[in-house]
């Protein structure tokens, strides 16, 4: 078994190439498609809840009973993506995924009733979600080698935070024909991508796949060795999530009580805050590609630029001042989750990625799914919660501050080179 010290990062002057780029834009629908999931619902909600008499509990479990689902089984997801391969998780995810929105749907147009059948709807397209982007996010650390991952993990960061923008407006349009379409639109985008997975994406033959005990001493040999440093990474990524979500739900209702927009309008402003976080995040890839070392300050910069806007928000009431905040703190989304997705990615074997990286995105569903709630259930106690969330984001910029230290270069017998990341004294086990 071969050693190192530390974490594997995109490298200079290595013979490896990347797949063509029809293979990256197949994959960067997937994360597309999975943020519509409940981003897009979120315009409607006040729609579904009048047709129907739904309490907010009632409504806001259409987001609830979508994301708790997908962050229970995308660990599952992962495990199973090591085992069988992560093509074949990612097609059926997909099927799920849009088998859900025509349940939904259909239950709209058959039920007198519905809700309860939305619900079965929604908890089924979750299950799904969990094999589609996490899964995505491993292929991508499959088959592409380090010195070009920066740039591909920008681009699928990026296609996540275009779904999100794109998604409030999408919503509102599709609610001028009836709000049930937006289930009917899940199927309908997602044939393209499956037709693209299946047709274009050829993933590699893994090796024999260890005894399922064997499986279990390795990532507990991982978290043993590196837990301290993935731990910070999860908890990056969850708080990011929170707080964008839970941003986002705070936005809408400020817009709901104190503006007279219509909902494409609204569905507009709740889209511009989330353009920032995907035009940085398509910057910040393509930054690390060139210079890995920037990385440990994307992280601490990023998580700064949140906690400063939460300690500010308590103080604003005017909505286009807390748009022009949100604005500020997708920048600092934008530079942290491109971050992560490379350094979780390329701090474990290609044996354990999958399940390592599940486990990643299984905690930054179960933020996504916090943020609202806490959002909703703290509205009279705005310091608590945008200074617990501040003071929140400040620990972790500065944990990070402390476990990380700057990447180093290294030379192998052959002439390759590569970039180490410290991220403790001892020695880990090499992630090729």
């Amino acid at each position: 078994m071969r050693k190192n010290r530390g974490v594997e990062l995109p490298a200079q002057n290595t013979r490896n190439t990347a797949p063509p780029g029809r293979v990256l834009f197949a994959l960067s629908l997937v994360p597309l498609i999975m943020v519509l999931g409940n981003s897009m619902l979120i315009p409607v909600l006040p729609a579904i809840a009048n047709e129907y008499d739904l309490s907010a509990l009632e409504s806001g479990l259409l987001i609830t009973l979508f994301s708790v689902p997908a962050g229970m089984i995308i660990p599952l997801a992962g495990l199973l993506s090591d085992r069988i391969g992560r093509k074949k998780i990612i097609l059926t995810a997909l099927a799920l995924y849009g088998t859900g929105g025509l349940i939904a749907g259909g239950s709209a147009l058959f039920f007198a009733e519905p809700y309860p059948w939305i619900i079965a709807g929604r908890i089924i397209q979750g299950i799904g979600a969990a094999g589609t982007a996490p899964i995505a996010m491993a292929l991508i650390g499959d088959l592409y080698p380090p010195e070009h991952r920066g740039r591909a993990f920008g681009i699928i960061e990026s296609a996540n935070g275009l779904g999100k923008v794109l998604s409030p407006i999408l919503g509102s349009l599709l609610a001028l024909i009836a709000w049930y379409m937006i289930f009917f639109a899940f199927p309908f985008m997602i044939a393209p991508v499956l037709w693209a997975i299946a047709r274009w994406v050829d993933e590699k033959k893994t090796e024999a796949q260890p005894s399922p005990a064997q499986y279990k001493q390795d990532i507990l040999r991982i978290f043993q060795k590196q837990g301290r440093w993935l731990t910070l990474s999860f908890l990056l990524g969850a708080g990011h999530m929170f707080f964008l979500f839970g941003a986002l739900f705070f936005l809408a209702e400020m817009l709901d009580t104190r503006t007279t927009f219509s909902g494409i309008v609204r569905g507009l402003y709740l889209a511009l805050p989330l353009l920032s976080l995907t035009l940085v995040s398509a910057w910040a890839g393509n930054a690390i590609e060139r210079h890995p070392s920037t990385i440990k300050m994307f992280l601490i910069l990023g998580t700064c630029l949140l906690g400063s806007v939460c300690l500010l928000l308590p103080f604003i009431g005017q909505p286009f001042v807390v748009i022009a905040l949100l604005f500020v703190s997708g920048i600092g989304s934008g530079l942290v989750l491109p971050s992560l997705n490379i350094l979780i990615t390329s701090a474990v074997g290609k044996a354990e990625r999958g399940i390592v990286t599940s486990l990643y995105s299984s905690v930054r569903f179960l933020g996504i799914a916090a943020g609202p709630a806490a959002f909703g259930a703290l509205p009279s106690h705005p310091l608590l919660l945008f200074w617990g969330t501040g003071g929140a984001c400040f620990l972790l910029a500065l944990f990070a501050a402390r476990l990380l230290r700057r990447p180093r270069k290294i030379q192998s017998k052959r002439g390759h080179s590569r970039l180490i990341l410290h991220t403790l004294p001892q020695a880990s086990e090499d992630p090729a």
